[in-house]
């Protein structure tokens, strides 16, 4: 990835589409190129349906601001993250009505539950894939066929679950998914992207350049440049479509197996810790690769610094921009420390870990 940011500034270093010289070409070409494999990625037939975005926070805004109006009704959940919980408080504030489905103490959403509050004017459900706390994984292939069936459009933040979780459109029928780059995607900070279902069509809540047809109103370009107003970030698509061909050729699945296998000993070796106490779906049960955690009645954000200073693990302390999420845990006042598991660590990366919180949690 790093490599293929450096090349791009080094030798692509036009702006895409707004000219022919030939860096502007091989700009473009790039953009194309990645766009492709982030298509392939997530089987989706036409990659004009793939928008390349600033990261899954701004992915999420676009879909819900360019489909929601007033009158509209809103299904989501109590655990989201405050990427769709903050855009929704000001929705409200524009006539949109929100039903926020609640949680089990996992993080867990009954599907049911969110199928019954659906009504004639809901317009969208909005759901995450994976908690970025708990790590409970959500039905959504169950969800994304049972709404379809209703007519109803389902928008996913799978800013947890894309490149972790191998995901076909095809197969898992949702109308929006919204992705960011910096997490199992591999890529860069601020580069994100947005699935767009043909079926579904948005206002454009960004207005300018978009370097062809520019006698037109945006709205009534085709895709993907009526979403994609000024300069897309050339590097980050460049290193994110790095990070899409390491997925490939390492293979989701053996890396999600590589993750889930040093989840399973981090968990099982934190939950032998008197002190510590475990959140999120108990052993067995399918989960993200993360364990969030606390050690006695430390504050998390102590747990975290101590991790750090002295050992040199990093990890994660508070609320996570999930507030909903730790009132279902009972953790609102102090948080949680959450670790999060990559495809570089290692056993000995856990098995470090789980010594180093033994040492804590025997001060505590």
């Amino acid at each position: 990835m790093i490599e293929a940011v450096d090349r791009c500034l080094r030798e692509w270093c036009a702006n895409p589409g707004r000219g022919a010289h030939k860096t502007a070409v091989a700009a473009a070409r790039v953009i194309y190129q990645t766009r492709e494999k982030a298509a392939r990625l997530l089987n989706v037939a036409d990659s004009a349906n793939i928008i390349f975005t600033q990261n899954a926070t701004d992915s999420l805004n676009m879909a819900m601001r360019g489909l929601l109006s007033s009158g509209d009704h809103v299904v989501s959940s109590t655990v989201e993250h405050n990427a769709v919980v903050r855009p929704l408080w000001v929705l409200t504030g524009e006539g949109v009505e929100v039903t926020l489905v609640p949680s089990d103490s996992t993080g867990l959403v009954d599907a049911e539950a969110v199928l019954a509050a659906v009504r004639a004017s809901t317009r969208l459900v909005v759901l995450t894939h994976a908690s970025n706390i708990t790590g409970a994984i959500q039905p959504i292939p169950e969800l994304s066929i049972a709404l379809r069936e209703r007519g109803v459009p389902l928008l996913v933040d799978a800013a947890q679950s894309a490149g972790t979780i191998p995901m076909d459109m095809e197969a898992m029928p949702v109308s929006m998914l919204a992705c960011t780059g910096h997490k199992s995607l591999m890529g860069s900070q601020g580069i994100g992207l947005l699935y767009i279902s043909p079926e579904i069509e948005l206002r454009s809540v960004r207005q300018g350049g978009t370097g062809t047809h520019s006698e037109q109103e945006q709205d009534s370009l085709a895709r993907p440049d009526r979403y994609e107003a000024g300069t897309l970030n050339t590097p980050g698509i460049a290193g994110l479509g790095a990070g899409i061909d390491f997925l490939q050729s390492e293979g989701i699945e053996n890396l999600r197996r590589h993750k889930e296998q040093l989840t399973k000993i981090l968990y099982h070796g934190l939950s032998g810790i008197g002190p510590v106490t475990l959140y999120g779906p108990p052993p067995g049960a399918t989960r993200g690769p993360l364990v969030a955690f606390n050690v006695g009645e430390m504050p998390s954000s102590e747990v975290a610094g101590i991790l750090d200073s002295r050992y040199e693990i990093a990890s994660r302390a508070g609320i996570h921009c999930a507030p909903g999420a730790h009132q279902a845990m009972g953790t609102l006042e102090r948080g949680a420390v959450r670790l999060s598991i990559g495809p570089f660590n290692t056993r000995e990366d856990m098995e470090t870990t789980i010594g180093a919180v033994a040492e804590i949690a025997s001060g505590a």
